[in-house]
Order: structure tokens, then sequence, then C-alpha cells
């Protein structure tokens, strides 16, 4: 497993370096076809964040924390990112995957009374779609309180989704047909 820590806005010394990747490797004994761990440390506003990025077995995985403390926030993140690879590899073994992927196996709770459940949908909403701008929707999304908003965009006539961004602004997910 080849791991890639980079630095923006922030001095990334041969320590920090280090512990990032030896908190990382730590993922690497749930698989053993990872290939390559992007690590990216930043500081912004006053505080510092630890991103990682890596694919595992057609998933891509993401954990990401923010922290005063750029080593709290590199702990937190490994943590996350461990949780979510064993969670990853807990599904595979479940669906009988991981054995013909070559991973190494994941201890099973489930001898100790701890039922592990697939997630699945347990409710479904339907509405209306009304044709409106991406404006308009931005609008219905604050009046509703909701994080994000899906609405007929009247100017392409297609299924749209906007968004509230952890920056304070909007995005817009516009699908493309094939």
């Amino acid at each position: 497993m080849r791991i890639i820590v980079k630095g923006k806005n922030v001095d990334l010394t041969e320590a920090l370096h280090q512990y990032a990747i030896k908190k990382v490797q730590r993922v690497d004994r749930y698989f053993n076809n990872i290939q390559d761990v992007l690590v990216t440390l930043s500081m912004e506003r006053g505080r510092f964040s630890a991103e990682a990025t890596m694919q595992v077995s057609g998933a891509l995985i993401r954990a990401e924390e923010k922290d005063s403390d750029m080593y709290s926030a590199i702990d937190r993140m490994a943590d996350k990112l461990e949780r979510q690879v064993k969670r990853h590899k807990e599904r595979l073994t479940r669906k009988g995957k991981a054995t013909s992927q070559g991973e190494r196996a994941v201890p099973s709770f489930e001898g100790e009374g701890i039922a592990l459940e697939e997630p699945r949908v347990v409710k479904t909403k339907r509405f209306a779609l009304k044709p409106m701008n991406p404006e308009e929707a931005v609008e219905q999304l604050e009046l509703l309180g909701h994080s994000f908003f899906v609405f007929l965009n009247a100017e392409s006539n297609r299924v749209n989704v906007v968004y509230k961004r952890e920056d304070g602004n909007y995005g817009l997910i516009e699908p493309e047909m094939e």
C-alpha cells in the first residue's frame, strides 16, 4: 500500500508526515489489495483538516475530520477511515465477495449476540416536482430547513438537486443522461 501525504496551507514536517502514514497504515489489515491512499492535511480559517481517500474493491472510501490540533484531526480521520473500511469489509464478507477477491477475513461479531444488518430503505417519500430555477430551489431549501432539495429544473426540464455545502454556499447536481 502506497500512502501519499500532501500538505495544503500547512507546514508538512517529517514528524507530521510519518504520523499520518503510521495512523493510516492500520487499514491495511482489512484488505491486502489497497494500492494508493491519498492523505491531505490542510488548514482553513484556523482549523486543521485531515482527509484520506482510497479505492478498495470497487468502492471509493473517504474520511475527513477537522480539529484545532492537527494530530487530533489525523487521529479522528484515521479512526473514521478504519471504521468505514471495516464496515465495507463486513458487507463484502456477508455478500460472499471478500474471499474471492483475496482480502483478509474480519472478526465476526455475530457469535457475540450482535446482529449485523445490511442497511436498507425504511421509508419512501413521494412528492410532486414543481418546475423552478435553481435560485427558487435554494429559497425552498432554506424555507424547509433541509440540507438538500429535489426539483424539476425549468430550464433543462430535468430533475436536479440543490444542497447546502459546509462552506455555507450551495451546490447544484445536474444528472447527465447517456
